[in-house]
């Protein structure tokens, strides 16, 4: 009697994971976060010293069968610490909208869950929005550059939290390999 109840219990709670993997689900939602910045150089001009920077904007995920696609859209402000060769150093500010596509998969039963993400990431930078304490030639960096981006998740009910990792894939500078690379943490809360 003992063994048919445990398989009956097994046997519910089995249905119940795929049921919940299985089902389509939609959400949207707000997010705001903190950015950890550094740029990196394969070159010997700059040394850059990890800066804090945010995130605020918006986010979507629809998934089915225990996978899930998330775009987002949020405005960010990465700050970075540069050193020059010549000694002078300074902080650098790249305010850009973001836009992270990512492919991700979900393991939990009903509102209480964990994710995995990855995806690229497209930066497009505001006109005139590069500024830096000392002078230098911004007219040399590039209005838009490509990253990919990955991290964990966890879901509980409406609200998330994200840890993620941005690596710039393109150039940010035209006559260097200046590349941005990104620790963040965020939150968010889903209103559908």
């Amino acid at each position: 009697m003992k063994k048919s109840i445990l398989t009956l219990i097994c046997l519910i709670a089995a249905i119940g994971i795929s049921q919940a993997q299985l089902f389509p689900t939609f959400k949207v939602g707000l997010k705001a976060g903190l950015g950890f910045s550094s740029l990196s150089s394969e070159g010997r001009f700059l040394n850059s010293d990890t800066k804090t920077g945010f995130q605020l904007g918006a986010w979507g995920r629809v998934g089915i069968a225990g996978f899930h696609i998330q775009p987002e859209a949020y405005y960010a402000s990465k700050k970075v610490g540069i050193e020059t060769e010549g000694g002078q150093s300074g902080d650098a500010t790249f305010k850009s909208f973001d836009v992270p596509v990512l492919l991700g998969t979900r393991v939990g039963l009903g509102p209480i869950g964990a994710r995995i993400q990855a995806g690229p990431v497209f930066s497009f930078g505001q006109n005139e929005d590069i500024s830096f304490t000392k002078p230098a030639e911004w007219a040399n960096y590039k209005k838009s550059s490509t990253g990919i981006i990955g991290g964990i998740g966890a879901d509980i009910s409406s609200f998330t939290v994200d840890l993620r990792y941005e690596h710039g894939l393109t150039k940010l500078n035209e006559t260097g390999n200046q590349k941005i690379r990104m620790w963040t943490i965020g939150v968010g809360f889903s209103f559908l």
